[in-house]
């Protein structure tokens, strides 16, 4: 992890987290990506509440829960409780908002916290999920424990995240290229190897590429709307945009799909109940 932190020019894993944190909070991530910063969307979220096999008695925690989309459509279609971690406190601000309009701040809340040192007390939920954020952590194996940690006795992750085959293109190992969740893609096989070792019993993965080259052509068409708009004065966006890059990435992205080092998948694991005392 300090060869891949020198490499992306940041100081420490918490400049890191705070880059992708100040990131995905923005104003342009939103024009860009929608409400829902993942592949496959709200549907994919709904599917993972259907392998976690969510009802209105279990408690959930969203861990990257962004502006609260995820944890919002959790609550909304299985009745469960969800609480939001996010490393922003924008995030986190706007998330609760979102979910007062919504009506369900009932079921929802949200607070600011790391996936790496959960602010949440030990087997204190009944399912965890994780949606295209596990593969930016820069520490792997302790998410991956603290979600142990946070599970009940017989309780499941779900994840959904890029994987990859064979080694990251150069173009698409940067700074910008970790934030969009491609410079540290892992195998498949790893994810459930972090999961494995943390003490998980790996249920089920599926794949769902066709979901990230979707969302990957429709990144492509609104860099394109928004540099027009930008350029009709129609919308501001930060000085520190570089639209010339972000199109880059997104067509070294493409190209990447295509060839197959990138794709997209889901996969549910369970922790063991206790063994009864002797």
């Amino acid at each position: 992890m300090d060869r891949a932190i020198d490499a992306l020019g940041v100081t420490d894993a918490s400049e890191l987290k705070a880059c992708c944190a100040t990131a995905y909070q923005s104003e342009w991530a939103r024009l860009i990506l929608g409400d829902s910063f993942h592949p496959g969307g709200l549907a994919l979220t709904e599917r993972l509440g259907e392998w976690l096999a969510l009802t209105p008695t279990h408690r959930v925690l969203d861990v990257a829960a962004g502006q609260g989309a995820s944890a919002l459509r959790l609550a909304e279609r299985f009745g469960c409780t969800v609480v939001g971690v996010d490393y922003g406190s924008a995030s986190v601000q706007a998330a609760t908002l979102a979910a007062q309009a919504a009506g369900l701040d009932h079921l929802v809340t949200f607070q600011q916290g790391d996936a790496e040192q959960l602010p949440v007390a030990d087997a204190a939920f009944d399912a965890v999920i994780c949606e295209c954020a596990f593969c930016t952590f820069p520490d792997k194996p302790t998410a991956a424990r603290e979600f142990m940690r946070v599970l009940a006795p017989g309780g499941r992750v779900g994840l959904s995240d890029l994987t990859r085959t064979g080694a990251v293109p150069d173009d698409l190992s940067g700074l910008l290229a970790w934030i969009a969740c491609i410079a540290d893609a892992q195998p498949l096989a790893e994810y459930v190897r972090y999961l494995r070792e943390a003490g998980f019993t790996v249920a089920q993965t599926e794949p769902h590429d066709a979901a990230l080259a979707e969302m990957v052509r429709a990144i492509q068409g609104k860099l394109l709307g928004a540099e027009i708009m930008v350029k009709l004065k129609k919308i501001d966006v930060p000085p520190t945009v570089d639209f010339a890059q972000a199109k880059a990435l997104a067509q070294s992205a493409s190209a990447a799909i295509k060839s197959g080092t990138f794709g997209y998948a889901l996969l549910t694991a369970t922790k063991a109940h206790e063994t009864p005392a002797d």
